[in-house]
Parts: C-alpha cells; sequence; structure tokens
C-alpha cells in the first residue's frame, strides 16, 4: 500500500495526494504535522529515500532560519529538530514496496508509481 505524509496546507501535496487518488492504488494519508514521525520511523524514512538528514529539511522555515540554520548540527540533532518541529519535514513523501521519494515533481512521482 501507498503512504503519503501529507500536508493539506500545501499546494504540492495536495497536487500529489490528487495524483495518487488517479492512480486507483490503494493509499494511506499519513497528516504528519499531527501524526508526527518518532525519531526511529524518520530515520527509516531518510533511510527509504536514501537522504541526509540535512537534505529533508525545509531549510526556508522559519523555524530553522531563527533556531538552526547557522549551527553545526550532528544527524542525530538534525532529526530531532524534524521530531520536534514537523513543519521542517520536507513534503509530500510517497512511501511504496520500501522506497520512497519527495513527491513534489508529478513527472518522477509518475515512474516511481508505476514500476514498484
Amino acid at each position: 500500500m501507498i503512504q503519503i505524509y501529507h500536508n493539506p496546507r500545501c499546494g504540492k501535496s495536495r497536487n500529489c495526494l490528487a495524483f495518487i487518488e488517479n492512480t486507483k492504488q490503494d493509499f494511506e494519508i499519513i497528516p504528519y504535522l499531527t501524526e508526527t514521525p518518532s525519531f526511529d520511523a524518520l530515520k527509516e524514512l531518510l533511510h527509504k529515500l536514501d537522504l541526509k538528514p540535512k537534505e529533508l529539511v525545509r531549510t526556508k522555515e522559519k523555524i530553522w532560519i531563527e533556531n538552526f540554520k547557522n549551527k553545526t548540527m550532528t544527524d542525530t540533532e538534525v532529526i530531532q529538530a524534524m521530531v520536534d518541529n514537523p513543519i521542517l519535514i520536507e513534503r509530500p513523501i510517497v512511501v511504496k514496496d520500501g522506497k520512497a521519494i519527495i513527491g513534489r515533481d508529478l513527472e518522477l512521482l509518475k515512474p516511481f508509481l508505476e514500476t514498484l
């Protein structure tokens, strides 16, 4: 089953969700702002995405700029910052068959959903 880590206030996330709905595949919406992934779940998502923690951070968010931007942080600290402030997590994240992709670009999402 497909999972989408979704923020309904984000246009890219809404577009991604609509795209997934049109595939007629089963999916689960994870409202990550209210159901924040645990530290371990976020670490697993990073593994599925094949990204370093900093690569998943929305670095233009006010919280990041004001609290973390110029700090030297370990991967653990970056993950914890995202757990504590889920708005920092890049969105939407789509998970299928043990792999994940950031679903902002529908042209990349389409083959991801078709090939797995």
